[in-house]
């Protein structure tokens, strides 16, 4: 072989192992990132599977009477309540607490959308485990997660088919695990913190950035209006917490909002169940929220306030949320023959 050749042969070799080089330097970071971030995502899936077995309660029905059988979120449309409880570890509380916050979520499924109705904690209605009317944030203490449950499904005449419950510390726990939030607070005021503080938390008006406690204070203050703008409130902070955990900066905080909802969270909904509901803000386009609220009017008997339902307005809400979960009134109004008789008789 000449030299000629054989230095040729050398060159080639080098140049061969130069570009080597360049592949494992570009290659090797990528795939060091890949592994990263599918080690993370599998210690995030299994962390999540656990937290959400820990928060897993079965309520004392299997379904609702409203459904003719168990539903899937992954193929129907399905309701949500969402419990906000007053209680923490201060007032040791948690068994015999009202609701503070109560709304409720209906998914459908095709429209990728959720109707949000926030509830007036003082609405005048029929409590079906003492049998008669209370305020509904009472449903709750009386008759604990079904208490709840059965009785906004007898005000709405629509199948409540999971719930999610929390305490005062998971909310301010989620928000502080995203960050912060964004939230318009609409006047001057000051408010106890999620320990019972009084006036520990003081906000300004205007657009401004909060974490979780003064978010909280922001949900529970209605010292200058009232439960229905107090409502809204909870509706807009809601959807700034929704869109906040399903963007992507939120994703290395997951770790932090799983850690929050672990001892402060109870619900009806498995890992599946909860995958699935995920999907509707990370499916290709932007989860649409619609809010909703219960018009009335104030009602004071004997010097007792309560927030009684207008009811034209209320056969409409029901007929919106049955549209949208897509069920005849038909259906909806199939109950047992005892739900039946108590209803008529008020």
């Amino acid at each position: 072989m000449s030299n000629n050749r054989i230095t040729q042969t050398r060159i080639v070799k080098r140049h061969k192992r130069k570009i080597r080089k360049k592949v494992y330097f570009i290659l090797l970071p990528i795939l060091v990132a890949f592994l990263s971030v599918l080690g993370y995502g599998t210690y995030l899936y299994i962390k999540a599977d656990t937290v959400m077995s820990d928060s897993y309660v079965e309520t004392e029905r299997e379904k609702s009477p409203l459904r003719d059988a168990l539903v899937d979120p992954n193929i129907d449309n399905v309701s949500v309540l969402i419990m906000g409880i007053d209680s923490n570890d201060h007032r040791g509380n948690a068994d015999s607490a009202r609701t503070d916050a109560l709304m409720l979520a209906t998914f459908n499924k095709d429209e990728k959308s959720v109707n949000l109705l926030s509830i007036p904690r003082d609405s005048l209605v029929y409590i079906p485990e003492v049998g008669y009317e209370d305020k509904i944030n009472h449903a709750h203490y009386f008759g604990g997660t079904t208490g709840a449950i059965e009785t906004v499904e007898n005000l709405l005449d629509i199948p409540v088919d999971y719930y999610v419950k929390v305490n005062f510390h998971a909310f301010v726990d989620v928000v502080d695990a995203l960050g912060g939030i964004s939230v318009d607070v609409p006047y001057e005021f000051k408010e106890s913190d999620s320990m019972d503080k009084r006036d520990s938390i003081h906000l300004m008006p205007g657009v401004q950035d909060v974490g979780g406690e003064e978010a909280l204070a922001l949900a529970r203050t209605r010292k200058l209006d009232n439960d229905i703008e107090r409502g809204k409130r909870q509706q807009e902070i809601m959807k700034a917490v929704i869109n906040k955990a399903t963007s992507l900066n939120s994703i290395l905080n997951y770790d932090d909002l799983l850690e929050a909802v672990g001892d402060n969270m109870t619900t009806n909904m498995t890992f599946s169940d909860m995958k699935t509901f995920i999907t509707y803000g990370t499916k290709g386009k932007n989860i649409e929220i619609n809010t909703l609220s219960l018009e009335g009017y104030d009602y004071q008997p004997a010097n007792k306030y309560y927030w009684a339902l207008d009811q034209p307005s209320l056969e409409e809400t029901k007929a919106l949320l049955q549209d949208h979960l897509e069920i005849n009134s038909s259906v909806a109004n199939n109950q047992d023959s005892t739900i039946e008789s108590t209803s008529e008789s008020y």
